[in-house]
């Protein structure tokens, strides 16, 4: 759910111009490249949550190419495992105009728990 001031940071954000960076130098160092993970299955560990502010669709990447690909689930109309890729996320807006973000809050954790969760 998003409160009144996460809106605000988000308004002030489009207002100055500025999109949120997706994706630091820092967590392209902690994500696995492709599939490192994929024995691990539902173990697999998602490092990075996107999503849309004013829609329900949500990417959780457990592997990055270190170019432009991850892998992990995106929850949308449906839940599924697969490939999504930066520069797309970046040229994705939701239904009011709005950028893909980075939650900066979320904390790596196994896939079998976000999906529990979502």
């Amino acid at each position: 759910m998003v409160n009144a001031q996460m809106w605000a940071i988000i308004i002030v954000g489009i207002q100055k111009g500025k999109a949120m960076m997706l994706l630091t130098k820092e967590l392209r160092k902690k994500l696995p490249e492709l599939y490192a993970q994929e024995k691990k299955g539902e173990d697999a560990i998602v490092h990075v949550k996107f999503f849309t502010p004013d829609s329900s669709w949500t990417w959780y990447a457990t592997e990055f190419d270190g170019d432009d690909t991850f892998f992990g689930l995106v929850d949308g109309h449906e839940q599924e495992l697969g490939y999504f890729s930066l520069s797309e996320l970046k040229a994705t807006k939701g239904p009011l105009g709005l950028p893909i973000e980075r939650d900066m809050w979320f904390t790596p954790k196994p896939l079998k728990d976000v999906r529990r969760y979502t």
